[in-house]
C-alpha cells in the first residue's frame, strides 16, 4: 500500500481554478471507480491545498492515466505560489475520517 500527501499553495487568484480541476479529478473518479484508490482533497487558509493519496500495489488503478487528472496537472506549476512537496505518509490513527463517501459541495450543486 502506497500511502502520499501533497501540499502546496496556489496563488490567490487561482486556487479558485485550481479547486475547479480538483472536483472534475473527483467526478472522473465516481464514475470510473478505480479499484484499489483512495484519494481526498482539502483546501485550507484559502489558496493551500492537500492531497491524500493511498494507492493499492495491485492492478491497473493509476489516477495519473484520468483525462480529468492531466487537465488539473496542466498549469499547476503556473497556479502554484508554493510546491508541491510530495511525502509518504503513515496512518497512525484513524477514527472513521476515510471510511465513507461523503457528499461534496461539488456534487450539491449539480443536483
Amino acid at each position: 500500500m502506497n500511502r502520499t500527501m501533497i501540499r502546496y499553495k496556489t496563488r490567490p487568484e487561482t486556487a479558485d481554478e485550481n479547486q475547479r480541476l480538483i472536483e472534475g479529478v473527483f467526478r472522473e473518479l465516481n464514475e470510473k471507480a478505480l479499484p484499489g484508490v483512495k484519494y481526498a482533497a482539502l483546501r485550507l487558509h484559502g489558496s493551500v491545498f492537500v492531497h491524500l493519496v493511498e494507492i493499492e500495489q495491485s492492478g491497473d488503478n493509476s489516477v495519473g492515466d484520468l483525462g480529468a487528472f492531466a487537465a488539473f496537472q496542466s498549469g499547476i506549476r503556473e497556479r502554484c505560489f508554493e510546491g508541491p512537496v510530495r511525502s509518504t505518509a503513515q496512518i497512525i490513527g484513524n477514527f472513521g475520517m476515510f471510511c465513507e463517501r461523503a457528499t461534496h459541495d461539488w456534487q450539491r450543486r449539480e443536483q
